[in-house]
C-alpha cells in the first residue's frame, strides 16, 4: 500500500464519522473544471460519488483534446451534469459556466486530477452548516505534512497567501487551495471577471471586500509533477499577486 493510501485509509473513519453530523440536510454542488485529465478523471469522479453527502457534479469540460469527454460522458446521470466548451477557455471560465447550473445550497470547487482527498468534503462543510461560516477554505499548510512538494510554487504559494492576508484583512494560510466551499447565493452573486487560474485570487479579493471571513481547515493534498499533469505556471502567481492588488482598489 503506498502512502497516499495508508494516509486515506487512516483517515477515512475519521472523516466518516462527520457524515453523521449533517443534521441539516443540504445539497453540495461539486463543480469540476476539467482539461486534458484523462489519467484520473475516471478515478477522480468515483472518488467524489463515494463521499456520503447528499450532492451534484457539475462537470465542465474545458476543451479537452485528449480522451477526457469520453470518460466522462459515461458517467452522464441525472446527479452528475456535463458540459463543454469548444475551446479552451481557463479554469474560472469553466466554473462561471458550472456556476450557472448550480442548484446545491453549497459549491465547492473540485480539480479533476488526483491531488486531494474528496473525503475531505465532509469536515470543510461543517462550519457552514453549523453557521459558524460562510466560506470556507482547504489549507495545505495546516498540519502540514510531507509529501514532497515543488519548492518554487510552495514558496510562491505562502507568500500570496501572506499578501492576500495582508491586503484583506485575512488569516488565510493558503489562498491558492483547490477546495473553496461557499453558500451558492455568496460565489453566484461575485461578478466574477477573470478566466483562468486568477480564480483563487479573484475570490478571495471580492469575498473579502464583502468583509466575509474566511475559515480555513486542513485538507489532504498530494502534489503531482509537471510530467504527470500540473498546468499552473509560476507566472500564474505573478498575476496573483496582481490580481489582489488590482482588486483592492477597484470595483
Amino acid at each position: 500500500m503506498n502512502v497516499q493510501s495508508q494516509k486515506t485509509k487512516n483517515f477515512k473513519q475519521f472523516y466518516l464519522s462527520f457524515a453523521f453530523a449533517l443534521f441539516v440536510q443540504v445539497k453540495l454542488s461539486v463543480i469540476i473544471p476539467v482539461f486534458n485529465e484523462e489519467k484520473t478523471i475516471a478515478t477522480l469522479l468515483q472518488k467524489v460519488l463515494n463521499v456520503p453527502i447528499e450532492k451534484e457534479l457539475i462537470i465542465v469540460n474545458d476543451g479537452s483534446t485528449d480522451n477526457t469527454s469520453a470518460i466522462i460522458s459515461k458517467f452522464a446521470s441525472s446527479e452528475i451534469h456535463i458540459f463543454h466548451h469548444k475551446e479552451n477557455t481557463g479554469k474560472a471560465a469553466a466554473i462561471k459556466t458550472g456556476l450557472q447550473y448550480a442548484q446545491g445550497d453549497l459549491v465547492i470547487i473540485q480539480d479533476g486530477d488526483l491531488e486531494t482527498e474528496p473525503m475531505d468534503y465532509l469536515h470543510l462543510v461543517q462550519p457552514i452548516i453549523d453557521g459558524k461560516a460562510e466560506v470556507v477554505y482547504g489549507s495545505r499548510n495546516i498540519h502540514h505534512t510531507q509529501e514532497k512538494r515543488i519548492w518554487l510554487y510552495d514558496v510562491g504559494g505562502r507568500f500570496i497567501s501572506w499578501w492576500a492576508s495582508f491586503l484583506y484583512h485575512q488569516n488565510i494560510t493558503d489562498e491558492a487551495a483547490c477546495y473553496k466551499v461557499f453558500k451558492t447565493e455568496i460565489i453566484k452573486n461575485l461578478k466574477l471577471e477573470y478566466n483562468r487560474f486568477e480564480f483563487c485570487p479573484e475570490v478571495t479579493a471580492r469575498v473579502s471586500k464583502q468583509g466575509i471571513k474566511i475559515l480555513e481547515l486542513p485538507m489532504h493534498y498530494y502534489p503531482r509533477s509537471f510530467l504527470e499533469g500540473k498546468k499552473m505556471k509560476w507566472t500564474d502567481g505573478l498575476k496573483a499577486f496582481w490580481v489582489l492588488l488590482k482588486l483592492k482598489f477597484t470595483d
